[in-house]
């Protein structure tokens, strides 16, 4: 068999772009065209011309790869749009000008790479909350606008270059233009993540009173670097020992959790011991149901050491032996605020998404909003599980995280939540 203009070769067809086996001598000599040439790069050697070949079937062709934002959207990662999900980034250099409308379902928008290459366009939305916070009165759907869309290392990069083009402190601008609940949500997004935990757990304990559902939400649900991290920043940024503050705010079992998550030494290693699994929950229900009395240590020692998949496997056999759910039995065996904390964490091995949306749930439940409670855990999760989260709230209590928000908030405020959560 033939093909016009290509010799036959040794019974194989010639395929475009490649010489015919054995008939090499039809071709022009080496050097002459050397390499066929490429719309907008070198042109062959000799100066002559060469047809381009043909793209390879699967891959982008001479003219170039498919625009940015052009691959769909994979197993809950943002891309191509979705219902809940995020449209791709426009393209183009920086971000001059911010999307606005609905959020992007827990996940913030993010630029091209190069966007903040050399820090140069973090100037432009530096620019508009400095025109926004200028002169009389604030534009305050600017502000939303810059800051709803971002995510936290572009807000810090923002922050850093409003300093340096007016030599003014953006966090001090924004406390003098907002107030109220709008105020402590823009703020909460301007901290740098590892920071806000620590001032949250700060604040949870400074002055008369503590707020111990803050020091449960956060020390009983993150991870070990996380926890580390918190810790290193609580005695760097306020100048105090974390574990002396809890010693000194807290009593008695409850203190004593504290201080073991403090550590931020759980084992994490994901492969799960079922034997250890059954004999952990063996040692839990003769410490607690198949006893009188409780040994709150051997809970203490279980549930702060264990890693999270091996918990729920110790959880899972703790039901076959003793015919009810762990949470059950840490019900019937302790009360106040260790109860809560042993069951955050059983919760977390269980379904961590589950855990926040129940306290979103009962932030926004009944008359009056838990304002700090709501803000704190939309700030936190929005670059982790917001996503999953919306998701278990939906079937949980059917009705979506977007709509209660609607519902129990107002003005800015509501505005700024539901474009970071999203419909």
């Amino acid at each position: 068999m033939s093909y016009p203009g290509y010799p036959p070769s040794d019974g194989y067809p010639a395929f475009p772009g490649y010489p015919p086996t054995g008939q090499e001598s039809v071709y022009p000599p080496a050097g002459q065209y050397a390499y066929p040439a490429v719309p907008g790069g070198f042109p062959p050697a000799g100066g002559g011309t060469y047809p381009a070949a043909p793209p390879n079937a699967g891959f982008p062709g001479a003219a170039g790869y498919p625009a940015p934002g052009g691959y769909p959207a994979s197993g809950g990662f943002p891309g191509a749009p979705q219902a809940g999900g995020m449209p791709p980034y426009p393209g183009g250099p920086g971000f001059a000008v911010p999307p606005t409308g609905p959020g992007f379902g827990g996940y913030p928008q993010q630029p091209p790479a190069q966007s903040y290459a050399g820090g140069g366009p973090a100037q432009i939305p530096a620019e508009i909350l400095r025109k926004a916070m200028k002169g009389f009165g604030t534009d305050e759907q600017a502000i939303i606008n810059v800051v709803a869309n971002r995510s936290n290392d572009q807000r810090q990069k923002i922050k850093t270059a409003f300093k340096t083009m007016y030599g003014k402190d953006l966090i001090k601008d924004l406390k003098s233009e907002l107030s109220g609940n709008v105020e402590e949500l823009i703020l909460a997004l301007f901290m740098p993540s590892t920071y806000y935990d620590a001032w949250s757990l700060h604040h949870a304990m400074k002055g008369v009173g503590t707020q111990e559902s803050v020091l449960i939400e956060i020390l009983c649900t993150r991870t070990n670097q996380e926890i580390r991290e918190i810790v290193n920043c609580y005695k760097s940024e306020f100048g105090r020992d974390i574990e002396q503050d809890i010693r000194s705010d807290t009593s008695g079992h409850f203190e004593r959790l504290l201080i073991s998550m403090c550590q931020g030494n759980r084992d994490e290693n994901q492969t799960v011991d079922y034997q250890k699994a059954q004999e952990d929950a063996q040692r839990l229900y003769q410490a607690g149901e198949g006893r009188l009395g409780t040994d709150e240590s051997c809970f203490n020692m279980v549930l702060a050491s264990r890693s999270f998949p091996q918990l729920k496997a110790t959880v899972e056999a703790y039901s076959r032996i003793a015919n009810r759910d762990l949470l059950s039995s840490i019900d019937r065996e302790f009360s106040g605020n260790v109860e809560r904390g042993l069951k955050t964490i059983v919760q977390c091995a269980l379904n961590r998404p589950a855990f926040f949306a129940e306290r979103l749930y009962y932030s926004m439940k009944g008359a009056g909003t838990d304002d700090s409670t709501l803000i704190r855990i939309v700030v936190t999760r929005s670059e982790i599980d917001l996503v999953q989260i919306k998701q278990m709230f939906t079937q949980m209590y059917q009705k979506t995280l977007a709509t209660m928000i609607a519902s129990d908030t107002s003005g800015d405020y509501r505005q700024l939540l539901l474009a970071i959560v999203g419909q």
